[in-house]
């Protein structure tokens, strides 16, 4: 009854039209950057008690990113609200034609719980910026955060206009259930898949951030003392719980010791000799996740780390190398800091590997070739990626980030999710001064000329 209640009152206040004014939506970026500043700190607290994430970590990829996000939209948000003028065509002289953008109305965000506070503000700017009414769902795995954030919201927000609902999965359910105007998940593949099946009912438009096996790949060319230390960062960020981490290495035959030596070095470097001590090494998110990533360990062997205590839900920063592609490393995404490590050969081996599983979120190529970097690029598919680095891409708002296929649909960040938040209107505006009589009845002697100009 409360969701029910909620989303009426918010159709109501958008029926009003007020968020679609720019000054409103300037407002809102405004006060949500204020209550993000005085909330900071509690913030910060939230999410060490959750998986004790390091404040660095928290600023660098969930509080400093959305801030810089809200930034990059106050700036532009003018000048993307204004109507594109585009082309005319023969067809319609004398006329204009226009693209408006306006909000959907009511949207549906929800967040994952391995960057709680990112994952679902982030997109919230988005939902703003375009004019839209939004209830948010942040993850119940990160019970601390979530409050924090329902907190702050409702310290800013009127519930008609932004509001969060906290708890499970049942809460999820019972949201599905409802009529939304569009609707915005990151998350797992299986459950985003149960998103677009309740969506398709209202037929609601949905963009879906998920996840898939990202693939990292090192050629025997590449600067391998570079790329041992960027891979291990990108890989360990949040004890490996990022969706865009690399979730497997392919390394060319010849480089591969050399390679796994690096990144034993790389390790050392970040975490110390004893990763468990470390103040900069994030905890698993909890006992169930813990049991997936023992699992991973069940086959394979070893090269460095390996070290579970469950008590401190800590898994060590780990180079798995596995017996065979059926080993469950191979065959699940991790989800954690265990890196399976592989070889191969030929670039077609690689191709053939990434080309016969789901097309992945992000790809990764370290390489001083431009054309094997071309030829990868060109023969395999991802949601995005990066050339000598990982993970970084989805920082530049120029850029939008999501999957395709298995990974997800819809991209966001910077103007794309301004967009992803806006139907797309077009608009004729036709001249009255003059109405050509070629399309009216009868047609008799007409059809040369109308063959003419639409070729």
């Amino acid at each position: 009854m409360e969701i029910n209640t909620t989303l009426e009152a918010q159709r109501a206040f958008f029926a009003t039209h007020q968020t679609k004014e720019l000054g409103f939506r300037l407002e809102a970026l405004k006060k949500l950057e204020r209550a993000i500043l005085a909330h900071e700190q509690r913030l910060y607290a939230a999410m060490q008690a959750d998986f004790r994430k390091p404040i660095f970590e928290s600023y660098a990829t969930e509080i400093g990113l959305v801030l810089s996000e809200i930034r990059f939209h106050r700036r532009h948000l003018r000048k993307w609200m204004r109507p594109e003028s585009v082309a005319g065509d023969l067809v319609n002289f004398p006329s204009s034609s226009r693209i408006y953008r306006e909000p959907y109305g009511v949207a549906l965000i929800i967040a994952p719980w391995n960057y709680p506070f990112q994952l679902l503000i982030n997109p919230l700017v988005g939902a703003i910026s375009a004019g839209n009414c939004a209830i948010l769902k942040p993850a119940d795995y990160t019970t601390h955060t979530a409050q924090a954030i329902a907190d702050m919201i409702r310290e800013v927000f009127e519930p008609r206009y932004i509001a969060v609902f906290t708890g499970g999965r049942t809460v999820i359910q019972a949201l599905l259930e409802e009529r939304f105007d569009t609707i915005f998940f990151t998350g797992s593949p299986a459950l985003g898949s149960l998103v677009m099946e309740k969506a398709s009912r209202h037929l609601t438009p949905v963009s879906l951030e998920l996840g898939g096996k990202s693939p990292c790949i090192v050629d025997a060319d590449a600067n391998l003392e570079i790329a041992a230390r960027r891979i291990a960062w990108g890989k360990f960020l949040n004890a490996g719980q990022t969706c865009v981490a690399p979730d497997y290495l392919l390394v060319h035959r010849s480089v591969k010791e050399a390679l796994v030596a690096g990144l034993k070095q790389a390790i050392t470097r970040m975490y110390g000799e004893e990763p468990l001590q470390s103040p900069d090494f994030a905890r698993i998110i909890n006992d169930k996740q813990m049991a997936h990533l023992k699992r991973m360990l069940s086959t394979g062997t070893v090269l460095c780390g390996g070290e579970v205590i469950e008590g401190e839900r800590y898994v060590a920063p780990t180079l798995l190398e596995p017996a065979s592609l059926e080993d469950p490393v191979m065959q699940e995404e991790i989800f954690g800091p265990i890196l399976p490590v592989l070889t191969f050969e030929s670039l077609e081996q690689v191709i053939a590997l990434v080309n016969s599983r789901p097309k992945p979120l992000a790809f990764y190529f370290f390489s001083g070739s431009r054309r094997s970097q071309e030829y990868l690029l060109s023969r395999t598919s991802s949601g995005g990626g990066c050339i000598n680095e990982v993970v970084a891409h989805l920082a530049n708002h120029a850029m939008p980030f999501g999957g395709v296929g298995g990974s997800g649909m819809g991209g966001y960040h910077g103007w794309y999710s301004f967009e992803a938040f806006s139907h797309r209107r077009s608009i004729l505006k036709k001249a009255t001064w003059l109405d050509v009589p070629l399309r009216y009845a009868p047609y008799a002697g007409k059809l040369g000329i109308v063959k003419w100009i639409l070729r």
